[in-house]
């Protein structure tokens, strides 16, 4: 008797260890799943209308491959473009590692000489040469993302430019970063006066500058305390030298890192030393599921469609594109199991207010420069290398980025930011 009492205890025992353990493992394996986050429901998504002739080919110039996160961006586009579409392989030429000198030309020349009617470039310092080519070749429509000069250019009709509105995707990821910097706050992990965010940033350029102004507007939206440093690489994709940025940031005592470059290296510092981290143009929470929030993107494909529809409909493509969250071309990822509880619910309110208009990310009432709020600003949107600003930027209470041309142009250093260098290509 006493010992089937022993034997019954046991199997109890060994039972209830059993649950505990399924319910520990299982908490685990739910804490390191990613948090759906529903697509935005007012995408007026972009159609092509007509056949496509099986003449019509499109080219693609990218920088990099598709290890560089930015890159991969428009060659995935791309490629769910051609899939959705019926485009054959011989009407879809992508070429990668194209640098940002003549060979830039000679490849656009190459696939203007092979057929294709519209031929597209990834990177920035592509434009002088994508227009050249652009003059020899005046029935091919060649597009140049993140250029400035296709509105000026206006002895060039088959040139122009595209960009999103990226930082209001920005500001989104922001907000979720301001939300996890809260919960830190109120765990007593950090105090209110160690509120500290960093930024790896590659170039001290305008677009550069509106994405990372913009993400820490979005987390002192929520946590009004915070301030960033921010550090540039001088590179947009260098893994060592976005590893180091971060890992500099961490040890000047920023408790939460974001980007605005290419590779792993900063989220892989952030994973190593178990800071949260917000990355760009793309999820990382494989790589880092205990440190990943959110990330943004630009998603090209709509872009794409406008393009081929304009060219096979015979349609004048517009100078300057802005995609946006309505247009489907600002993208957030997922959530990494990271986040702070309630999230997902104030980033489907706050992307709501962005889309409709009521929520502003440059609100003038929500920043000041050197202590003052802003009532005008001559921004150099018209880019003529004279780095003089000639149009006022302030309009209703808020600096409107990507209004007069697609590419960003904000160029404030706004208060509550410190830049611990300065990086120029």
């Amino acid at each position: 008797m006493k010992k089937m009492l022993i034997r019954i205890i046991s199997v109890a025992l060994a039972a209830v260890m059993l649950v505990a353990c399924l319910a520990s493992c299982g908490n685990s394996t739910d804490a390191k799943d990613e948090i759906v986050l529903p697509a935005f429901e007012g995408i007026e998504k972009q159609t092509v209308s007509g056949e496509i002739p099986e003449t019509f080919k499109i080219g693609l110039i990218c920088l990099h491959d598709k290890n560089s996160t930015y890159d991969k961006n428009f060659i995935t586009a791309m490629e769910e473009v051609q899939a959705e579409l019926g485009l054959k392989d011989s009407q879809v030429l992508i070429s990668t590692g194209i640098p940002e000198g003549a060979e830039c030309k000679d490849k656009a020349i190459e696939m203007a000489e092979a057929g294709c009617q519209v031929i597209i470039a990834d990177s920035f310092g592509h434009e002088s040469y994508m227009m050249e080519a652009a003059a020899q070749y005046p029935n091919v429509l060649f597009a140049h993302c993140t250029g400035t000069k296709a509105h000026t250019a206006t002895d060039l009709n088959n040139y122009v430019n595209a960009f999103a509105s990226i930082y209001e995707g920005r500001y989104l990821a922001g907000v979720v970063a301001g939300l996890k910097l809260k919960e830190m706050i109120d765990a007593g992990k950090i105090t209110a006066d160690k509120a500290k965010v960093g930024y790896v940033g590659a170039f001290t350029y305008a677009e550069v500058i509106s994405g990372y102004t913009s993400w820490f507007l979005g987390v002192r939206s929520i946590v009004p305390e915070a301030t960033m440093e921010v550090t540039f690489t001088g590179s947009w994709y260098d893994e060592t030298a976005e590893n180091n940025a971060a890992k500099k940031l961490i040890s000047n005592g920023c408790v939460l890192i974001s980007q605005h470059a290419d590779s792993m290296g900063a989220p892989n510092a952030c994973e190593e030393a178990g800071v949260p981290n917000v990355s760009y143009n793309g999820s990382t929470f494989s790589a880092c599921p205990n440190t990943f929030l959110i990330s943004s993107r630009i998603n090209w494909a709509p872009y794409y469609k406008y393009l081929i529809n304009c060219k096979v409909n015979g349609q004048t493509a517009v100078k300057d594109y802005i995609g946006t969250l309505k247009t489907g071309s600002v993208e957030l990822t997922n959530l990494g199991a990271a986040v702070a509880e309630g999230t997902k619910d104030r980033i489907i309110e706050t992307r709501n207010k962005l889309a409709n208009g009521t929520l502003k990310v440059f609100d003038t009432s929500k920043f000041t420069v050197n202590g003052e709020t802003l009532t005008k600003h001559l921004a150099d949107v018209d880019d003529f290398g004279d780095y003089v600003g000639e149009t006022n930027v302030i309009e209703g209470g808020a600096f409107v980025e990507s209004k007069y041309r697609s590419a960003p142009y904000f160029d404030l250093k706004i208060d509550g930011i410190t830049l611990l260098d300065e990086k120029y290509g």
